[in-house]
């Protein structure tokens, strides 16, 4: 089975989830124990990694488009932070190639934002 859809392995799944997770802007350096036990519930629900992928993905740009002018956003501290848009994307999935749509958008507002920092890339 393709790997960006589910990983049987329990492991590969919750790294691959966590090295996502790590990857966005405005996410902490480092996973927490609730992430690893979140990322691990992910996948005894079998969400596909597409999935969580898009839901990330989704939210950090949401975040990033916000207006200039409203107040920020304080950093995202914990996985739990995306349940809701995982559950959107599971109850309402979205075209099959969407996430490279979303990688895109990321990338360009990432690097839009002046004072965005950036965080080595992981792996």
């Amino acid at each position: 089975m393709n790997a960006f859809l589910y990983d049987p392995d329990p492991a590969g799944y919750v790294s691959a989830v966590l090295n996502l997770y790590l990857g966005l802007p405005e996410t902490p350096l480092r996973a927490s124990a609730q992430d690893r036990k979140l990322a691990r519930q992910l996948h005894q629900r079998g969400a596909a990694l597409r999935v969580v992928e898009s839901a990330f993905l989704l939210a950090s740009i949401r975040r990033l488009a916000r207006p200039a002018d409203v107040p920020a956003l304080s950093p995202i501290r914990s996985l739990a932070y995306f349940q809701p848009v995982i559950e959107e994307l599971l109850s309402n999935p979205a075209p099959e190639n969407y996430v490279e749509y979303l990688r895109l958008k990321l990338q360009q507002l990432a690097e839009s934002k002046p004072n965005q920092k950036t965080k080595p890339p992981i792996g």
